[in-house]
C-alpha cells in the first residue's frame, strides 16, 4: 500500500516535492522524476502525477520534485554552476528518498531539458542505476536528412504550391520545440552513454513524433550512437504519433506503459522476498 506525502526538504530546506512511499521500507529502486523546462512537478498536462501514481502502484517508490528556483522550490543560495545545482537537488532527492522508503539505488526520469539534468547526474552518480531519457539528446543524421527531405523533393505537388507561392519562404526561427535542449557535442554524449552502460547503468530513450524536427525514425537511435543501442542495457523506442509533450490521454497511457513495461523487466519489485 503507497501513500503520498509532500516534503520540504534540501540542504536549505528550499525543495519541495511529493513522494509516493510503501507502508514498509524497501530494498529496490527509487523512481525520481525532474522537472521538464519550466513546468513545475506535475509535469505537462500532469504526466509526472500519472506516472508516479502508476509506478507507485507497481510497487515503487517515487518522488517528483521541484529543482532549485523551479515550481515551489526555492533558492538555495549557493554559489553554484547550473549543472552543479541540478546534481545538488538530485543528491537531495535521492537522500530524502533513501531515508523514508529504505531505497538506495535510484532510476532517473526526464523529458527533454529533465532528460538533459539526469544525464549530467547519471553520468557522475554511483547511486543512480537507470535513467528514462525522454526527447533527451538527438542529432539530425544523413538518415534523418535524407528521409527529410528526399520526400519533399520527389512531391510534385509541394513543388506546384511553391511555384505559385513563388517560391519556397525563409524558414521561421520558432521552429524549435518549446522544451527544446542544447545539444552537447555528439561525440560527448555518445561517450557518456558508453560509460554509464560499462558502469552497469540500464538505460531507456524513447523520443516522440514531437521532435521531428531533428527525430524522424527509430533507424535514427543507431545513426547517433552506434553499437550502444544493441546493447543489453540500452532500451530504445519510437513513438511517432505521439507529440513532445504528450498531451493526449491515449499518448500519455502509450508512454506510461512503455516505461512501466521497461522498469518492471529492468529493476523488478521484490515482494515478500519474491521478485516478480
Amino acid at each position: 500500500m503507497m501513500q503520498e506525502q509532500a516534503f520540504r526538504f534540501g540542504r536549505a530546506r528550499h525543495l519541495v516535492g511529493i513522494a509516493g512511499l510503501p507502508a514498509a521500507a524497501s530494498d529496490g529502486v527509487g523512481v525520481i522524476v525532474l522537472n521538464a523546462g519550466l513546468v513545475n512537478r506535475i509535469g505537462p498536462f500532469r504526466l509526472h502525477v500519472e506516472m508516479t501514481r502508476r509506478l507507485n502502484a507497481r510497487g515503487y517508490p517515487t518522488l517528483r520534485f521541484d529543482l532549485s528556483t523551479l515550481g515551489d522550490s526555492g533558492a538555495s543560495q549557493e554559489s553554484r554552476t547550473r549543472v552543479e545545482q541540478v546534481r545538488a537537488d538530485v543528491d537531495d532527492a535521492m537522500s530524502l528518498l533513501e531515508r523514508q522508503a529504505g531505497c538506495s539505488r535510484f532510476v532517473l526520469v526526464g523529458l527533454c531539458s529533465g532528460a538533459q539534468n539526469a544525464h549530467s547526474v547519471a553520468c557522475t552518480e554511483a547511486r543512480v542505476a537507470g535513467a528514462v531519457f525522454l526527447d533527451g539528446y538527438a542529432y539530425r543524421t544523413l538518415g534523418y536528412k535524407l528521409r527529410y527531405y528526399l520526400p519533399r523533393l520527389v512531391d510534385p505537388a509541394r513543388w506546384k504550391r511553391l511555384l505559385s507561392r513563388g517560391g519556397p519562404k525563409p524558414a521561421e526561427k520558432n521552429a524549435e520545440p518549446v522544451f527544446s535542449v542544447a545539444p552537447l557535442p555528439q561525440a560527448v554524449v555518445k561517450a557518456d552513454l558508453a560509460s554509464m552502460l560499462d558502469r552497469g547503468l540500464k538505460l531507456c530513450l524513447i523520443y516522440s513524433g514531437g521532435i521531428s524536427n531533428y527525430f524522424n525514425h527509430q533507424r535514427q537511435f543507431g545513426e547517433q550512437f552506434g553499437p550502444l543501442v544493441k546493447h543489453p542495457g540500452m532500451h530504445t523506442r519510437f513513438l511517432r504519433e505521439t507529440d513532445h509533450t504528450y498531451i493526449l490521454t491515449g499518448d500519455r497511457h502509450r508512454l506510461l506503459d512503455s516505461i512501466e513495461h521497461w522498469l518492471g523487466a529492468s529493476f523488478p519489485v521484490a515482494h515478500a522476498g519474491v521478485h516478480r
